[in-house]
């Protein structure tokens, strides 16, 4: 097994450095969100002024808050960065990191472009409608809470983004780009407005020979309702008739959207393999490609077929607010170069495995580095 699995790693590192199409020639569409996000660390014992231990798993901190029930608590938050963040902006930052052009439109800042999106924002095309949301961001050694402050995404319409765009440079845009990319549909509460708008008055006017990808992730629907997620999913059906549509997901949003959608499968969503219910969206979706991306592993179903991988495995991520993001841009890379889809999660899961211990998106040779550091450690802790 770790053998076919660094065969399939080299195999991709060959892709890569032989692609026709080079990343330089490829455009990118990416909004529509925007955050500042402060990477926070949860104290469990205070040492002194200078060192503390953390609450390393989120089971922890919810022990601690149940035991508070009735009676009351301090819990001490450490703030460790503040960095740029919104999926929106870090998928586009990773896909700038590769060399492609983006065109970002978002909550980058207004009038002014906040600091944490500057460097961006002067490697890409922007259009910012309003200032960011924030987000504290609890991370932890098994996964992360996400404290949103998203009042401003209301800005977020179809209205305010033509006052920044006129349609005929939409159009102009989208015409020349390879991926479509409109993220955070959760939080964004005018998005399936927008999609409305995209879908009748300007994908058909766009000016292409070849569909591009248009890439959806929904980001962590729980807080919708099952009607409001319906509707999104059936939207997003109506863009493969333009497009060539990936929706990206992780295994609880897998298990939400299997849900809504009422799939007969063997077990609860939340237990059943990551193959079946990859297949299971799939198939009743009917898109060009469904990814479900674990902490762990990856599996797609492109045009039909299975296909799945193993992620570089880590027990000390650094970074853990925005792998998924990351996965999303090193998945799309490999589709805009024409790689085969086990390759593509080879791209996804290994930009994600080099965000996770680096704090920071590759350029596209430290990927390739990675693969390569990769394949000498499959099914290795490293």
């Amino acid at each position: 097994m770790a053998q076919k699995a660094k065969e399939l790693i080299q195999e991709t590192l060959q892709a890569l450095r032989g692609a026709e199409i080079k990343p330089e020639d490829l455009h990118c569409f990416v909004g529509l969100d925007g955050f500042v996000d402060e990477i926070i660390h949860v104290v469990d014992k205070r040492i002194d002024f200078e060192s503390y231990t953390r609450l390393e798993t989120i089971a922890q901190l919810a022990e601690r808050i149940g035991r508070a029930a009735g009676l009351s608590t301090n819990i001490e938050l450490v703030p460790k960065q503040v960095k740029l963040g919104g999926n929106g902006p870090i998928m586009a930052n990773a896909l700038i990191g590769f060399g492609t052009r983006v065109t970002y439109v978002g909550c980058l800042g207004n009038p002014d472009i906040h600091q944490v999106f500057r460097e961006m924002a002067d490697a890409c095309e922007t259009y910012s409608i309003c200032e960011p949301g924030h987000t504290d961001a609890l991370e932890f050694t098994d996964g992360k809470l996400m404290l949103g402050k998203i009042e401003v995404l209301k800005e977020v319409n179809w209205e305010n983004i033509l006052a920044k765009l006129p349609l005929e440079k939409l159009v102009e845009i989208l015409s020349r780009s390879q991926l479509i990319s409109m993220l955070n549909w959760t939080m964004i509460p005018y998005m399936s407005d927008i999609w409305e708008k995209m879908l009748s008055e300007v994908l058909p006017n766009l000016e292409k020979t070849e569909k591009a990808l248009a890439f959806f992730d929904l980001c962590d629907p729980e807080k919708r309702s099952k009607e409001d997620i319906a509707n999104a999913m059936e939207l997003i059906q109506r863009f493969e008739e333009h497009c060539r549509v990936i929706l990206g997901l992780n295994r609880k949003e897998a298990s939400e959207i299997a849900d809504v959608l009422g799939l007969k499968l063997s077990d609860k969503p939340e237990n059943v393999s990551l193959e079946e219910i990859t297949r299971a969206i799939a198939e009743r979706l009917g898109i060009y490609c469904v990814v479900v991306h674990p902490v762990t592993e990856a599996g797609t179903v492109v045009d039909g077929q299975y296909y799945h991988m193993e992620g570089p495995y880590t027990s000390n991520p650094r970074l853990t607010t925005g792998a998924g993001d990351n996965f999303n841009a090193g998945f799309c890379l490999g589709q805009l170069l024409g790689l085969s889809p086990q390759q593509c999660l080879i791209t996804g899961t290994g930009t994600s495995g080099f965000y996770v211990r680096n704090m920071r998106s590759p350029k596209l040779n430290e990927l390739m580095d990675f693969l390569n550091l990769w394949s000498e450690n499959v099914g290795q802790d490293f």
